[in-house]
């Protein structure tokens, strides 16, 4: 790692850990710039999925107020999220390779979609939800996890997906539904990041830098996101995206 990809590394976790906060999805900024300093895609995706867990720690640390009288919720749904994350780990590493590069177009053209999408989603989390106790349904636990292996064998737009998820299940604010959001998310990926880290798939050099600019970008997202016109920002990203998603699919093929 030559100091110039040190320093990229930790201005694109600084982008992640924004865009995460502003939009919701900061693999679409980490995971190419993993690919961009010669990390092979499995590489590259089991060393973003350990960096975001800087992301759910920055995040939480700043959403205090939005927390606040959720442990209920967080003890119920935790677990959920912690065996989907599992299970999208055990996922991507028994599986080949050369399947992940075919899939991971798909994945981040989905992602950059719903990226697109996204304003449409959040008014869908504005509907009327039902009481607690709907999130001990097992269609929506079913639906949580689905989720939730989808973030440990890949990850982007799980930020976008999960808060959608919760709207229809819970009764709360979007602000309290996206902490919420932030956290669940962070379990999912420290248990996939701790059977990555076991079975050394990460590359350690990459991930620290990585995930020492999330965890910036990812405490101060909030305080700046107010300041940014999300509209265009959303724009970009999803556009780009689209554009990186084809690019991976020729590479692919």
């Amino acid at each position: 790692m030559t100091p110039l990809e040190l320093a990229l590394l930790v201005l694109a976790g600084v982008g992640a850990g924004l865009v995460g906060s502003v939009v919701g999805l900061a693999s679409l900024v980490s995971y190419p710039v993993l690919l961009s300093v010669g990390l092979p895609p499995v590489t590259a995706n089991v060393t973003n999925t350990v960096a975001l867990v800087a992301s759910g720690v920055g995040s939480a640390a700043s959403s205090r107020p939005e927390l606040a009288g959720q442990r209920g919720r967080l003890v119920r749904l935790a677990p959920v999220f912690a065996a989907g994350g599992l299970a999208g780990g055990v996922l991507l590493v028994t599986t080949p390779g050369e399947v992940f590069e075919r899939v991971v177009p798909f994945l981040v053209g989905g992602a950059s979609v719903l990226m697109l999408l996204q304003p449409r989603l959040r008014a869908l989390v504005r509907r009327p939800a039902a009481p607690d106790d709907a999130a001990e349904s097992w269609l929506a636990r079913v639906g949580l996890f689905a989720v939730a292996v989808y973030g440990g064998y890949f990850g982007a737009a799980a930020g976008v997906i999960i808060p959608v998820l919760l709207g229809f299940v819970l009764d709360a604010s979007v602000q309290r539904l996206l902490a919420l959001k932030n956290v669940l998310l962070m379990v999912s990926n420290l248990v996939a990041a701790v059977l990555f880290l076991a079975l050394g798939l990460v590359d350690l050099d990459a991930a620290l830098p990585l995930a020492v600019g999330i965890l910036v970008g990812g405490w101060v997202g909030p305080m700046v996101s107010r300041r940014l016109p999300q509209g265009v920002l959303r724009a970009v990203i999803g556009v780009a995206g689209i554009g990186l998603a084809v690019r991976l699919w020729v590479t692919a093929g």
